[in-house]
C-alpha cells in the first residue's frame, strides 16, 4: 500500500543522493529558510518512500529536489549561500510544508525538537519560479547588437568561444564579433576560426546588403573586407525564426573536435546566441529560451556599459507652465500626449534611442549603426520635428482659438560617453553619463521659438552630402537690425548682452562654440 502522505514527499536520505549535496548544506539551507525543515514521520513500506513499514523518515515536500538541485547549480558557478538566499528571497518564497492533506489520518508527526517555527513563510511555490534566468545558463551565450557588437556575455562564452576577456573592453566597436573572430587570441588557439565568421555572416546577410560590409566596423582592412564580402557571397542569410539552431564545430589548434548546436533567438534589440554542446540536451535552458519577452528584459537590464561614440538631442516644450494653467490638467495630458504620437515616428525613423527625461520634454541617443551616420541622423531628426511642430501648433491654435505658438526648443551635442541601462520599476531606461548629454540639455533651454542649437563639433563631422541639406549660422544684431551670418559660430557669451534673460545656468558652457541650423 501507498503511503499517502510520501507519495508526493521525498525522505531526505533520498534528497543528498539525488543533489549530489553535503549534509551540511542541506542543513544550512533549512537554517536559511530556502528550504522549510522536513517533517519526521513514521511510514509503511513501500517503493516510493524508500522507508520500511514502522521506521520514521524525515520528508521534505514537493519541490524540495528541483530546488535543491537549483542551489547546486548556483554553489557550483560560485554564489555564495547568503546571494543564494537572496536570489530566493527576491524570486521565489519557501515551499510550502504541507500543500495539501489526503485524509484526516495524515496528520504529520513532527518532532518535537524540530517544530516548524511560525515565523517560516509557508506559501506555495509554482515550476515557474524555479525557472532559469541568464545567469544560471551554463554554456556558452551572448548578445549582439545589429552593429554586431556584444552588449552582454557570460564568462563561459569568453572563455570557450573568443579566449578573451570581452567584459572589460570599454569601447563598443571594439566588441565587435567579426574584429574579435579576426584577432590573434581567436586564431591562436582556434583553427577554423573562418567558419566561424562564416556562421555569424549568415546573420550579417540577413539584415544588411552586401555594400555594409566594408563599415561593419572602425579599422577595417581591405583584406578583411575582401575575405567578409567573399563568405557574404557564399553563405545564404538565416530565416528569422522564433529560435533558430544550427549546428557549428569548432577545430582547436590541437584537433580536439567541440561540436555545438547554436541557438539563435531575433529580438528588435539583436541576436542572443546560446551554444549547447550537441550530445547535451537541456530541458531547463529549451524552457527558458521560450520566454522572449523574459530574456530581453534580463539581458537589457545586465548590457554592459560601454564607451560610445553619441550624439544626444534634447527637446523641451517652451513656456511649459504657463501652457499648462491655461489648459485643464487632463487637456494638458493629451497635448503632451499627442505631441510625443506626433513626433515619435521620426525619432524611430531616425534610429533614436529614448532616454530618460527630468521634466516633460523629451531626450534621444543616436549611435552609429552599419551604413548610418549617427550625427546626421540627429540633425536630420531635429529638422523634421521642427516642421512638425509648425502643423501640430497649428491644430492646437485652431482648437483652443488661442494665439499660444507652440515651439519646441532644441539642444544637440555630440562626445564619447558611457551608454548603458538602469532598471527602474521594472522598466529598462537607457542612459548616458557625461558631459555631453547636461550640455545638450543647456542648449535646449538657451533656444528660443523653436530654435535648433547644435555645437561646433557636430557640424564638423557632419558628411559632406548632408551638408548640402542644411544650413547653420548665427544672427548678430547691428544697431536696430538682426544680421545672419551663415556658416559661423558664437560663444554663448558673446550672445549673453543680446538677449534679457538670466544666464546664471550657462555660465559652464559659456565658450562653448554654437550655430544654429536650418533646413537648406
Amino acid at each position: 500500500m501507498v503511503d499517502a502522505f510520501a507519495e508526493n514527499r521525498t525522505p531526505d536520505k533520498k534528497i543528498l543522493p539525488r543533489a549530489s549535496i553535503s549534509r551540511q548544506i542541506l542543513e544550512d539551507c533549512i537554517k536559511r529558510k530556502i528550504l522549510p525543515k522536513p517533517i519526521l514521520r513514521e511510514s509503511q513500506s513501500d517503493k516510493t518512500s524508500g522507508a520500511k513499514a514502522g521506521k520514521k523518515s524525515w520528508y521534505f515536500p514537493e519541490g524540495a529536489v528541483k530546488r535543491i538541485e537549483l542551489i547546486k547549480r548556483w554553489k557550483d558557478k560560485g554564489y555564495s549561500m547568503e546571494e543564494i538566499a537572496q536570489k530566493f528571497k527576491k524570486n521565489s518564497p519557501v515551499l510550502e510544508i504541507f500543500p495539501e492533506r489526503r485524509s484526516e489520518n495524515d496528520t504529520p508527526e513532527p518532532d518535537k525538537e524540530m517544530e516548524i517555527p511560525p515565523d517560516i513563510d509557508t506559501s506555495s511555490i509554482s515550476d515557474s519560479s524555479l525557472t532559469l534566468t541568464i545567469d544560471d545558463i551554463d554554456a556558452p551565450a551572448y548578445l549582439i547588437n545589429h552593429s554586431f557588437e556584444i552588449e552582454w556575455i557570460n564568462s563561459d562564452a569568453e572563455q570557450l568561444i573568443f579566449k578573451n576577456n570581452i567584459s572589460a573592453i570599454n569601447k563598443l566597436d571594439s566588441r565587435n564579433i567579426f574584429k574579435l573572430l579576426f584577432s590573434w587570441e581567436c586564431h591562436q588557439y582556434l583553427r577554423n576560426w573562418e567558419e566561424v565568421i562564416a556562421f555569424h555572416m549568415r546573420f550579417f546577410k540577413g539584415s544588411y546588403n552586401r555594400d555594409h560590409v566594408g563599415s561593419l566596423y572602425s579599422g577595417i582592412t581591405e583584406s578583411e573586407i575582401s575575405f567578409l564580402t567573399g563568405k557574404y557571397d557564399e553563405e545564404d542569410s538565416w530565416q528569422k525564426e522564433a529560435v533558430n539552431n544550427s549546428p557549428l564545430n569548432f577545430v582547436l589548434q590541437d584537433g580536439t573536435v567541440i561540436s555545438y548546436r547554436v541557438y539563435t533567438m531575433f529580438f528588435r534589440e539583436g541576436l542572443f546566441f546560446v551554444y549547447l554542446p550537441s550530445e547535451r540536451t537541456d530541458d531547463d535552458i529549451m524552457d527558458f529560451l521560450s520566454q522572449r519577452k523574459k530574456i530581453i528584459n534580463e539581458l537589457l537590464s545586465q548590457r554592459m556599459p560601454s564607451l560610445v561614440s553619441l550624439c544626444v538631442l534634447v527637446a523641451d516644450l517652451q513656456d511649459s507652465v504657463k501652457i499648462s494653467s491655461e489648459l485643464m490638467p487632463e487637456e494638458y495630458f493629451e497635448l503632451i500626449n499627442q505631441l510625443w504620437k506626433t513626433l515619435g515616428a521620426s525619432f524611430e525613423k531616425y534610429f533614436g534611442i529614448h532616454g530618460k527625461h527630468a521634466g516633460d520634454g523629451m531626450l534621444y541617443y543616436f549611435i552609429q549603426k552599419p551604413g548610418r551616420n549617427y550625427i546626421s541622423d540627429a540633425v536630420n531628426c531635429s529638422l523634421e520635428i521642427k516642421e512638425k511642430m509648425i502643423q501640430f501648433s497649428s491644430e492646437w491654435k485652431i482648437r483652443k482659438r488661442w494665439r499660444n505658438e507652440l515651439y519646441l526648443n532644441i539642444g544637440i551635442n555630440e562626445g564619447q560617453e558611457f551608454f548603458g541601462t538602469i532598471k527602474s520599476a521594472g522598466n529598462i531606461i537607457f542612459t548616458a553619463l557625461g558631459d555631453s548629454i547636461n550640455y545638450a540639455g543647456r542648449l535646449s533651454d538657451f533656444a528660443r521659438y523653436g530654435a535648433i542649437w547644435a555645437t561646433k563639433n557636430i557640424i564638423s563631422k557632419i558628411p559632406p552630402e548632408d551638408m548640402k541639406k542644411i544650413n547653420f549660422g548665427v544672427q548678430r544684431q547691428e544697431h536696430d537690425r538682426n544680421i545672419f551670418i551663415q556658416n559661423s559660430f558664437s560663444r554663448i557669451l558673446d550672445m549673453m548682452d543680446e538677449k534679457k534673460r538670466d544666464y546664471s545656468k550657462f555660465k559652464d558652457i559659456a565658450t562653448l562654440p554654437i550655430t544654429e541650423i536650418f533646413r537648406s
